[in-house]
């Protein structure tokens, strides 16, 4: 038997229990990748994060979901790194760099109204095209093909993590979206491992840009991620393409988990054209507890 640390946190919201939780081990390096997974499973967040030495950056970062490991996870980052730096794990230090599956990652700390943020740049944008069926898309999150908006590309999108960038008419089929996440191989047949993000240029928030959700793929073991940090990434890299015009550099608000009570936001920085993409956020410590093994 062995008991496990675990830290709550909530990432892209400075309220606890808004935003995105994750669980974050400051003393898992003796763990095996088997027993990483294993209580994951046992804490039950959308992803937890353990950091570990690194040969080749300041740290090395993995991430679990409840079904598996995946390469980069902006909310789990965002957690573990505040988590450390609040905890004087990382002294002074103004900058470092990350070590991820998908590849080393410079980070910034910034304080704002009282409080650290963390700035991630995130792996270059990739697109995919999407040949599948719309409708058999829309009814797999639970809304009518007419509510997809045809004038914009549906396409795979990634900044470390493969999702499906889904765009949608309006807010009001936000509301009405019900995945029914074990369709989603059939539908994604190009990836049938990727996760589903629709979003809307429509927003509650007035100082907002993209209002989205994200429907996790069945294989994590989640169903819905509240605040997505990977996905808002490659929303600004899709902005950049198909809706921003060809301004070389701009900001994004992304507000996310108001359907599911976990509102939170992301701020997104485009630059070089679309091809370098930062994402900022904060978190909040919310409590911590023990995983037996």
């Amino acid at each position: 038997m062995q008991n496990i640390k675990v830290y709550h946190y909530d990432a892209f919201s400075s309220i606890p229990n808004k935003g995105n939780p994750a669980g974050v081990v400051l003393d898992g390096e003796g763990l095996t990748e088997q027993q990483m997974q294993e209580v994951t499973a046992k804490v039950g967040f959308n992803e937890t994060a353990f950091p570990l030495k690194s040969n080749q950056a300041d740290l090395r970062i993995r991430y679990f979901t409840p079904g598996h490991e995946i390469s980069l996870c902006g909310h789990g980052t965002m957690a573990l790194l505040y988590a450390m730096k609040t905890k004087g794990l990382l002294g002074d230090a103004s900058e470092l760099t990350i070590e991820t599956k998908a590849g080393v990652l410079p980070i910034r700390f910034t304080e704002e109204h009282g409080g650290f943020y963390m700035t991630m740049r995130q792996a270059s944008p990739q697109i995919e095209a999407f040949k599948g069926s719309l409708e058999d898309l829309a009814r797999s999150i639970g809304i009518e093909p007419g509510d997809i908006d045809e004038s914009l590309p549906t396409l795979y999108g990634s900044t470390g993590t493969w999702t499906l960038l889904v765009p949608i008419k309006s807010l009001a089929a936000f509301t009405r979206m019900q995945p029914d996440n074990q369709r989603f191989p059939e539908v994604l047949k190009e990836m049938p491992r990727s996760s589903i993000h629709p979003f809307c240029l429509e927003t509650y928030d007035p100082k907002a840009h993209m209002h989205a959700r994200h429907f996790s793929s069945p294989f994590s073991g989640t169903t819905e991620d509240p605040v997505t940090g990977t996905a808002s990434g490659v929303m600004g890299a899709y902005y950049s393409r198909y809706i921003g015009g060809q301004a070389p550099s701009f900001e994004l608000l992304i507000e996310q988990g108001l359907e599911i009570g976990r509102d939170g936001r992301v701020r997104v920085s485009v630059s070089d054209n679309g091809n370098t993409i930062e994402v900022t956020g904060n978190a909040v410590y919310v409590n911590e507890f023990d995983v037996i093994l």
